[in-house]
């Protein structure tokens, strides 16, 4: 892949980076801080910004993993959040290659619509089961989790951004 001019180049990726930070969005997610309609879900984001930079290692399967632990964390319908993160990260694939080359603001514009087709289809599974709508409110989780994305981009290269040995000859 051709990488625009002034990016600069990544280490692999550690997959025990990978599977803390997947781990840790986990934990956030269940704080029991109350489940409002408007908070965002750590966890999605997390996924399809590994899904998006490591498409390799975290995938439809993983999604769907994690949303069965989720569902039987908050008691909600099995299958409820597996299905709406497995088609998060379709849709995030569909994008992938576009999306990397934009830059992060521009990149947050872009996974916003896919933020709130997850959590379209997460309503839509909610109502068809029985439950009540939560509200208007519920537009802010994906306005959210698309604000986050930077802080999450920011966060989630650091440690691929060092240079293995540092030397002034070399640019990269």
């Amino acid at each position: 892949m051709i990488m625009r001019a002034g990016q600069q180049l990544l280490l692999p990726a550690n997959p025990l980076f990978i599977w803390s930070s997947l781990a840790a969005a986990l934990l956030l997610n269940m704080l029991p801080l109350g489940r409002a309609p408007w908070m965002p879900d750590f966890l999605a984001l997390v996924l399809v910004f590994w899904s998006v930079h490591q498409p390799l290692r975290v995938g439809i399967g993983i999604a769907f993993m994690f949303g069965l632990a989720t569902d039987v964390h908050q008691t909600s319908l099995l299958g409820h959040h597996a299905f709406a993160y497995t088609a998060l990260i379709f849709f995030a694939t569909l994008v992938q290659r576009r999306l990397l080359w934009f830059k992060v603001p521009l990149q947050a514009l872009q996974v916003l619509p896919i933020f709130a087709a997850a959590h379209a289809v997460e309503l839509l599974v909610r109502l068809l089961s029985g439950g009540v709508f939560p509200g208007w409110i519920v537009l802010l989780a994906p306005l959210l989790e698309a604000l986050l994305w930077p802080v999450a981009s920011v966060l989630l290269l650091v440690p691929q951004l060092r240079t293995p040995d540092r030397d002034e000859n070399r640019p990269l």
